[in-house]
Formats: structure tokens, sequence, C-alpha cells
């Protein structure tokens, strides 16, 4: 499967992620519960990390199956009504606070996903029940259903609200959460594997869970997975704290089947299909369509850096090399209802995804790839850690990072931040052009901008690796208590060769803002934005 029409129908599927419950059964009514399979066995994290390193040892084989006729015949609608009973949820008999619940094979889901119960250190597993379903209007008899069948992944609720998950499990790698807002978009993913290359990308499964039960008073559900690919296999430990904020701490132990050209750690994967700084795919109704705006990047040296997102004609690839990142992330800044007019999926509420290293990363760099998407239903945007050595078969690779799911990340510059990035047309308006410019409004707020405004004088310094920059400024905006950069770029041809540009704000030799960086793609020659002088 391409890359597009693989990431196309994850992030369509995964839009059932808010499917709702079941109402709960009645009082009195007996919980019938799931069923075990084989005897209880010994269970942890290092143990797991042994059975992937025997599981890399082996030959690769397809985790894929053939599904009985009549669910693989399930079109979108029949399998958003398919949901799974409240009275089969994990641990619904028990006093914690949360619940699992399953997921049904069918639609894009061919891959059965084994699941277990960990109790008291010891692993049992959950066998799939056709009973544990409400087949709604799907049109499948659950009772004709195989009792091997398998589930297709998890999503956890709160005792209080069994109706909403706040994580989900679902499809090769990726998962989701929410914080407060309690709107999903953007996914993780355990693993990428040669993500925007001249060949078909890998997608790795995890093939099957282990969810912790957790303690009466606890605020973390525990969850391990095990993940398999044709180039890798692999052991992961998410503990994972409801709240405001998110917060899923990661280990993740790796065992190469083969070399690596391109290893993607801690994987994010959004959409951006237009916004303020990119009009291209601009014919919606709606002002702006994404579910992030920007990377942030929190260098090894300490820097801070912007990098707006966009949807490019052609795919985009950045390279942000460093060494041991503090940390980096694909961020919804832009949290006004106005600026998307979407009151159905609230683009707005969207999470921000900061990743935290825990321990040294050593030498590496943060890769950023950009697709051309022509809609909001394929996920085009990814981030990742790209470690600068290349995995070799026999290695053991550990990784440990934390994932904060919420409307801000954790982390925040003490400098001004970028908060809106406008283009346009250059020039100067009543006179006319000569030649050919793009124009280039940055806003900055916070740090110590508003202390400045009319007391200092703030320069902006603007870098390009082609052409040149022209009328460069900065002035107050006091409508957000900033600055505003504005400034023009010239290409030196016409050429569609991208041109790099870097920016920041300056006062008295003091850097006032972090770093916001920028590629353009100058429109072709004959383009109307080129005739318009």
């Amino acid at each position: 499967m391409q890359r597009r029409d693989f990431l196309r129908t994850a992030t369509v599927a995964l839009v059932a992620l808010g499917l709702p419950a079941l109402p709960a059964c009645a009082a009195g009514t007996p919980q019938i519960g799931l069923r075990r399979l084989g005897q209880p066995q010994p269970f942890d994290y290092a143990a797991l990390k042994g059975q992937a390193r025997a599981l890399s040892q082996a030959p690769y084989h397809s985790h894929k199956r053939t599904l009985p006729p009549a669910v693989e015949a399930l079109d979108w609608d029949q399998y958003q009504s398919i949901r799974y009973r409240q009275d089969h949820a994990l641990w619904a008999d028990q006093p914690g606070r949360y619940q699992a619940k399953f997921f049904h094979l069918g639609l894009y889901f061919h891959s059965p996903v084994r699941m277990y119960d960990v109790v008291d250190g010891k692993a049992q597993e959950l066998a799939y029940d056709p009973a544990a379903f409400d087949y709604g209007n799907s049109g499948v008899k659950g009772a004709a259903l195989p009792v091997n069948l398998g589930f297709a992944g998890f999503r956890l609720t709160t005792r209080t609200d069994t109706d909403r998950d706040f994580a989900a499990f679902l499809g090769a790698s990726y998962f989701r959460a929410v914080g407060k807002e309690g709107q999903y978009g953007l996914s993780a993913r355990g693993l990428a594997i040669d993500t925007g290359m001249g060949r078909p990308e890998e997608f790795p499964d995890f093939i099957a869970y282990y969810l912790e039960q957790p303690a009466a008073d606890s605020r973390t559900v525990v969850v391990y997975a095990l993940l398999d690919s044709p180039s890798v296999a692999g052991a992961y430990r998410f503990a994972i704290t409801n709240g405001d904020v998110l917060l899923m701490d990661v280990d993740c132990a790796l065992y190469p089947r083969t070399a690596i050209e391109r290893l993607g750690i801690a994987p994010c994967t959004s959409m951006y299909q237009t916004g303020e700084n990119d009009r291209r795919m601009a014919w919606d109704w709606r002002p702006e369509i994404h579910d992030s705006d920007g990377l942030s990047l929190w260098t090894g040296a300490g820097e801070w850096i912007w990098r707006p997102l966009g949807n490019p004609p052609q795919l985009r690839f950045n390279m942000f090399v460093d060494d041991n990142p503090r940390g980096f992330g694909l961020l919804q800044r832009d949290r006004n209802f106005d600026h998307y007019q979407d009151d159905g999926v609230f683009y707005e509420k969207r999470p921000s995804l900061w990743v935290e290293p825990k321990g040294q990363w050593g030498a590496g760099s943060v890769q950023l790839v950009e697709i051309p998407t022509v809609d909001e239903t394929f996920d085009n945007i990814v981030a990742f850690w790209n470690p600068q050595a290349k995995p070799q078969p026999g290695q053991e690779l550990l990784f440990g990072y934390r994932l904060y799911w919420g409307a801000q990340p954790p982390a925040q510059t003490p400098l001004a931040r970028c908060v809106a990035t406008h283009t346009g047309l250059g020039g100067v308006i009543g006179k006319k052009r000569e030649y050919f410019s793009w124009r280039f409004a940055v806003d900055f707020e916070g740090g110590e901008l508003a202390a400045l405004i009319d007391k200092a004088q703030v320069e902006a310094v603007v870098q390009v690796s082609r052409g040149r920059s022209e009328t460069v400024s900065a002035r107050p905006l006091r409508q957000i208590h900033g600055y505003r950069a504005m400034f023009d770029v010239v290409p030196p041809d016409d050429s569609t060769a991208q041109i790099d540009i870097r920016l920041f704000l300056h006062s008295g030799g003091k850097t006032l803002t972090e770093t916001w960086l920028y590629q353009w793609t100058p429109p072709p020659a004959g383009a109307p934005q080129r005739t318009l002088y």
C-alpha cells in the first residue's frame, strides 16, 4: 500500500475513536465480561523485550488476514454502527478510575491484535467474543463469526464518562489522545520507517497489547505493546496519565531484522491543508483547515525554532540537525474559532503534541515531511527523530520519551513566540511593481516585546538562501502587545527552486524571539502572481 492510501484510510478511520458507547447495564444486571484463554503467565517489560528480540530473529510473516465476507465488505457507515458493549468493558467490575473497550476488525483493519489483561504481574489473553459487540446497522450477524476472529485495537475511558475515550490505539502502530479540550486531532505512531523516501513506506504493526489493571487510586494506566514489521521488532511501555494535558511516558526497545536507512523515533502525524500562510488549496468556505500549524523545536544548544507548516505542490523534506534535542512537536498554536469557522470538528480545539526525550539521544536530526493534499482526510505531515547512526541487524536500540497531548506544551520558550504568518504579493500599494516579490508578515508576542513598545528600537534580522530581502521592518502590533516583522523576498530568477528564509527580532544585540524558519517555493514563470507588474 502506498503512503497516501494508507494515511487516508488511517485518518478517516480514526474519526471513529469517539464512537458513543452503548448505555450501561441497568442496576442489578450482571457483568458479562470477557473470557480468558489459558493460564495467567508471569509478565513484565523485560519479558516483552525478550519476546521482541526472539521475534526479530525469526522470519517476518504478515499479520494481515482475510476476514469473513460480511466483515470484509463493511463500508464506512456500517463499520461505524458497530459498537462495543459497556457490560463487556475491561475493568468495569473493578474499583479503579478507568475502563478499556475494544475495536472490531473490518473496514481498513485486517490485522488481528491480541489483547492481554495484566494483573499482579501475570498476563492472560482476552478472548474475542462476538457477544461483546452490538452490530447495529452493519448487517453482520455476530453469532455467525468465528470465536477466534480477534480485535483491531482498544480505547480508554474513565469510569465517570464511559462515552468519550481519552486515548485510543487503532491501526498499524497509530494511537491518539486528548487533553481537557476532548477533541481528537493529530496522531502518533510507535515507529516510522523510510518515511518520505522514493519507495513505499513501511508501516510497523502493534500485534499485541498488554493492559495492566491499574490500582483503585491510580491516575495512570500502563499499556505494553509488541511491534513487528519486515525490518524490525520492538517492545513498548506506555504509562498514560489522564489530565488537562495528557501524559504518555514511553519506553521502547527496538531489534532490527535488517539495516534501516531512515528510522523515525516518536513520529507525529498531522494534517495541514490550508492556512493563513499557505492558500494554495484555499477553495473551501472555511478560512483555515489544519490539525497543526507548525513544528516547534528546542535544540540541544538551547535554541527555540518555529517552522510554520504548509501544503506544498511537491513532497518537501526538511532535516534539522541536532545533538541531544530537548524537545520537538507539532503544535496547533492558533486557537481562535473565527480563524476556522468549523463548528463540527473544531480545529481550534485540536491538541498539540510535544515530544520530550528522556536521557541522551545523541546525534541525529528532527525530520519533517510535508506531502501535497487536496483535502483534510489525508494526514500529510510527519515529524520524527532520526538517529545519525543507521540501525543494523542484531542491535538493541533503547529510547525513552514523554508525549504531552493538550492545548499548550509543557516546555515554553522565555522569548517571544511566533503566533501568525501571513503571505501574499509583495511591492508597495499604489506604486507600479517593477518586478515580482512575495510579502511575509510574521507576528510575535510574549517575552519582553510588550515592555519594549515605544521604548526601544526593535529590528528584524532576515536571511534568505537565494535572491534578496527588501522593505524589512519591525513595528509594534498593539493588538497583541507584540511586534510584526514584514519583508519582501525577491527571487533571483524565474525558477521554482525553493528559498529558505530565517528571521528573528532583536534589540541592542539581544535576541527577543524564537527563530522563525520558512521554505518558500516561488510560482513558475507565467503564473498570475508573476504577471501583476
